[in-house]
């Protein structure tokens, strides 16, 4: 059947402008364009990483030298400072406010005046322990403020942090 002369002239107008190939420079561009944002904006994030150490899963304890080996067990009603080969050396219960974290500090200065190269510690935690109280706990034991001349200074503590769980 033959085509109308109205047909026919679509049909040659269609295939005047038809291309063989989709044209991507403006995807490429657009591309270009869109990493530059993303690279220029993610330079702006910061984190912060305190690095700690874990408990392994299975592995054993590595044997430690002689001396005081400093825990810090956060409970529901108190924290108690204790030394692992020894026992218990202080407790301090909850105050109406809260932890006595500025007792726990107070208490850690004298333990890091006896010793002054000790590093470690280790937390440990009941189950049941918020993490906003472990974070609290992590900064007691890692920085004392002190009042300088030039204001506040901040005088190191036991920086090795390591946390676990605390014994039933």
């Amino acid at each position: 059947m033959k085509a109308s002369k109205h047909v026919q002239r679509v049909r040659r107008h269609h295939a005047r402008h038809r291309r063989g190939d989709l044209n991507i420079l403006p995807m490429i561009d657009m591309m270009v364009i869109l990493v530059f944002f993303l690279i220029f904006t993610a330079v702006f994030s910061k984190t912060s990483i305190l690095e700690l150490d874990l408990p392994a899963g299975d592995a054993s304890v590595p044997e430690l030298p002689q001396g005081l080996q400093l825990e810090v067990i956060v409970r529901d009603a108190s924290i108690d400072v204790a030394d692992r080969a020894t026992g218990p050396l202080r407790s301090l219960p909850n105050l109406a406010a809260g932890y006595d974290l500025q007792g726990l500090a107070e208490y850690l200065k004298l333990v890091k005046g006896r010793f002054p190269d000790k590093q470690d510690v280790t937390i440990l935690l009941d189950p049941a322990i918020p993490y906003d109280v472990l974070v609290q706990v992590m900064d007691t034991v890692r920085i004392y403020e002190v009042p300088g001349s030039n204001g506040w200074a901040r005088v190191e503590l036991f920086p090795n942090i390591a946390v676990g769980d605390a014994p039933t």
